[in-house]
């Protein structure tokens, strides 16, 4: 039987978020006993702490393509958007926002399932691929980022 594309993205994923660690077999061990894994930002990507519903409401102004992974955690009502390391103050006149500093950890579900009432909004599909503060900044600041079909209907 042929692998799924859907579960092969997620694979690729999942692998990919290993890659953000020095230690992906700890990681790996803590989702094989249903446990959360620490990663810690700076490397890899920085992480912006936005309210959980704020996050839902924007994801939809973001071209998919342009989205990177977003991580929610459903009993904090929070969600981290992963960024480029050099994503610097771009957000910092955002109220309701907050960019981690490198070395702050982040502690991540496996990316093919949630786990302790964390889950992937937007999982890692193994590209690489981060959110641009710029968007995600339009995104949240007054009036919000439209996609240009939205600014025209």
């Amino acid at each position: 039987m042929a692998t799924k594309p859907a579960l092969t993205m997620r694979q690729a994923g999942q692998d990919w978020l290993l890659t953000c660690t020095p230690r992906p077999t700890d990681a790996q061990r803590a989702w094989d006993a249903e446990e959360l894994a620490l990663f810690t930002t700076g490397a890899h990507w920085l992480a912006a702490e936005v309210p959980l519903l704020r996050s839902v409401e924007i994801m939809p102004r973001i071209k998919a393509r342009q989205l990177g992974p977003v991580l929610a955690d459903v009993a904090t009502e929070r969600a981290w958007w992963l960024l480029p390391t050099d994503a610097g103050d771009l957000l910092d006149d955002l109220r309701h926002v907050t960019v981690q500093p490198p070395s702050w950890v982040l502690k991540c579900p496996p990316v093919l399932y949630p786990l302790n009432e964390r889950v992937w909004l937007e999982r890692p599909d193994g590209s690489g691929q981060l959110t641009d503060p710029i968007l995600l900044g339009a995104a949240l600041g007054p009036g919000g980022y439209r996609r240009p079909a939205e600014a025209s209907t």
